[in-house]
């Protein structure tokens, strides 16, 4: 099996400005989404508050869709029946709640004129203030080094990936970098730099000095915590012959056009050995690499 790629830690706004996609052109490779500051995220680790839940699908096949506040404005998460642990926490939830979250980016971009970012969640965990001071704490580490990494790479003439790598960065952030110094012009770093600013005032204010006594290192070990970074480093994507038996039988299901039935590609995989949960989890997987994808809720369809 194959890690899955690290999830990233960074502020709405930063997410929300990507306009650049990118992938390595490799059958099934996964998508990324290239920040401003040169993150090339495929999955990010947030934190925040949940404000609002709404279920946009129906009682049998439902869809939450909830909006999860943090210091620079909001992600947009969206969980249905392949992602069945995620949903069922976000659709318990009495908002407002924290909640961390590992999950994917997600683009919708049906046309040139409409692009919608969202989040599609493979984990959320309830938590606490502490925690949500430790990420915002955490990602504003983070963002500064990528505003220093972009400062650098902005003095450079032209910008180069080798050159990137020589002031200590690694390949994969300097692929990131060249990218976004590419695709992004007139980027407001100082921007940025005012956001995390803002960010660490908002906690101290809201913390009302209960910030000063949290041991950081402490707080990243709490239970929530704990069960967020466990279930992070477990896991992993789905083997090539599983995909392949899938993706076979909801070609073979689609006899209307119209995509595979659910319950049908749910039986069929039962035969082959794949239990349900396993299903979800290879699904989830071939969706987000572009495999397969929902025509409606309950049917699935290959590519």
């Amino acid at each position: 099996m194959n890690a899955r790629e690290t999830a990233w830690r960074m502020f709405s706004s930063e997410f929300n400005n990507a306009t650049l996609d990118m992938s390595s052109g490799e059958e099934r490779a996964p998508s990324y989404l290239v920040t401003p500051l040169g993150a090339k995220a495929n999955r990010l680790f947030i934190v925040g508050v949940i404000t609002d839940t709404e279920n946009v699908g129906t009682s049998e096949s439902p869809m939450i869709r909830a909006r999860l506040a943090d210091p620079a404005g909001s992600y947009y998460l969206s969980a249905g029946q392949f992602q069945p642990d995620a949903m069922g926490v976000l659709k318990d939830l009495k908002p407002p709640e924290f909640v961390a979250v590992i999950g994917k980016g997600k683009v919708y971009a049906p046309d040139d004129t409409v692009r919608l970012l969202s989040v599609r969640p493979e984990i959320v965990t309830k938590c606490d203030a502490a925690l949500r001071d430790y990420w915002v704490y955490e990602t504003c580490v983070s963002t500064l080094d990528r505003i220093e990494m972009m400062r650098e790479v902005a003095k450079m003439d032209p910008p180069s990936a080798q050159e990137i790598e020589k002031i200590g960065y690694s390949k994969y952030l300097s692929e990131g970098a060249l990218a976004a110094a590419n695709h992004y012009k007139g980027t407001n770093l100082d921007a940025y730099e005012e956001l995390v600013i803002d960010a660490i005032r908002e906690i101290l204010t809201a913390s009302n000095g209960r910030i000063k006594e949290i041991d950081f290192e402490e707080t990243v070990v709490t239970p929530e915590a704990k069960e967020v970074e466990v279930a992070e480093k477990e896991t992993a994507a789905a083997p090539e012959d599983e995909e392949e038996k899938i993706l076979k039988i909801v070609k073979s299901l689609d006899k209307d056009g119209k995509g595979a039935k659910w319950d049908e590609i749910v039986a069929a995989a039962k035969k082959k050995k794949i239990e349900k949960d396993r299903l979800e989890e290879v699904c989830t997987d071939l969706l987000d690499k572009g495999d397969i994808y929902e025509p409606e809720l309950g049917r699935m369809k290959t590519i």
